[in-house]
């Protein structure tokens, strides 16, 4: 396979306790997604989905028709969110019955979401609900659990034999090279091998990926930490003007149009790293921010396409097994990202990314 396109998948579409405890019961991610509202004319919201249903992800058949939708439309391998808080996880149901039944047959890799988790749905950030702590005690029990009971999952993608996993945020990490020399050393005696390991470049931490000590880095896009500020302000008026746009809207978020985001994203050129390439087909975070959202205006499939198909057209693989392209998100619906069918654009994301990688591995 000349390209392998990986979705990141967030496992929160079902109940558990601690969001009941935090949020109310029977808390799910559609509990965002559906009471989304428009903030001005042709704004889409709400997002919601058309085939698939309001799935929870407890249930088989909501997991197995994931899998072959993405599998139908040139998805590779869906890349989990995993949830560890110092031995305890969270969200982590659906991918335990994953793990436990070998079903979908799909294959499939872990990012280590390590950020605390916060309020921040209500506005209050600083609010924390639970805490990331970091030791080497805990760097050894995580990564015997990950060695035990995920990487050697037959499913599991690898690079040459070798686990791939992801970090989110290894800037948090007090010392993240020693954090990785302990992964490596107790996946070696627990008899895993060598690990595959990259970070995830979805904040400000952007530097080769050999200075650190992993082996690759993950474009994570949209890059809305480090979007121009012509992005931001160009054509203001106009766009007040023309959307009828209240100031409190633009003065309060960010928003850009999709395809002036794309446009500059396609015209970067490629890193002097290691660097597996990302896109994501939108991103309106609205559902879950009151203020303060981001949201790329009028996404469509074929901007999508055209930028899909540009970076793939840039990337050269840096061997047979590290052909990857991320593409953010399979499903994060709270975001206005998902590659799951819509009420507004039915299959097109998926249409438009097997088209793309089609066309690119001609």
């Amino acid at each position: 396979m000349k390209y392998r396109p990986i979705a990141f998948y967030l496992p929160q579409f079902h109940p558990f306790a601690e969001n009941d405890d935090w949020w109310g019961k029977g808390f799910t991610e559609w509990s965002n997604v559906v009471k989304a509202k428009p903030l001005f004319k042709g704004h889409h919201q709400p997002h919601l989905p058309t085939e698939l249903g309001f799935y929870d992800l407890r249930l088989p058949q909501a997991r197995e028709e994931q899998a072959a939708l993405a599998k139908a439309y040139g998805i590779y391998g869906f890349c989990y969110y995993h949830y560890w808080f110092n031995g305890k996880r969270l969200m982590h149901e659906p991918l335990d019955y994953m793990l436990q039944s070998g079903k979908p047959d799909f294959p499939f890799m872990y990012c280590w979401a390590n950020e605390n988790w916060t309020r921040r749905w209500d506005g209050d950030e600083d609010k924390v609900l639970i805490k990331q702590d970091y030791s080497e005690a805990d760097d050894q029990e995580h990564i015997r659990y990950l060695c035990k009971h995920v990487f050697s999952d037959p499913r599991y993608i690898r690079v040459d034999g070798k686990p791939f996993f992801a970090v989110y945020r290894p800037g948090l990490f007090p010392d993240i090279q020693h954090s990785l020399r302990t992964w490596r050393r107790e996946a070696m005696a627990a008899g895993i091998g060598e690990l595959y390991i990259g970070y995830v470049q979805a904040f400000n931490l952007k530097v080769a990926p050999d200075t650190l000590g992993f082996d690759a880095a993950i474009d994570f896009q949209p890059d809305f930490h480090n979007t121009p500020e012509v992005l931001r302000s160009n054509g203001i008026g106009r766009a007040l003007n023309r959307l009828k746009m209240k100031p409190a809207v633009w003065e309060e978020n960010t928003v850009i149009e999709y395809a002036s985001y794309a446009a500059l994203a396609m015209s970067r050129p490629n890193v002097g790293y290691k660097q597996f390439p990302g896109v994501s087909p939108g991103w309106d975070n609205t559902a879950r921010r009151k203020t303060g959202a981001f949201i790329l205006k009028d996404s469509t499939p074929e901007w999508y396409e055209k930028w899909l198909t540009r970076e793939l057209e840039k990337f050269r693989p840096y061997s047979s097994d590290e052909n990857f392209i991320f593409i953010n998100a399979w499903n994060e619906w709270a975001e206005g990202n998902h590659l799951e069918p819509c009420t507004k654009w039915g299959r097109g994301y998926l249409e438009a990314t097997k088209k793309a990688v089609d066309h690119a591995s001609r």
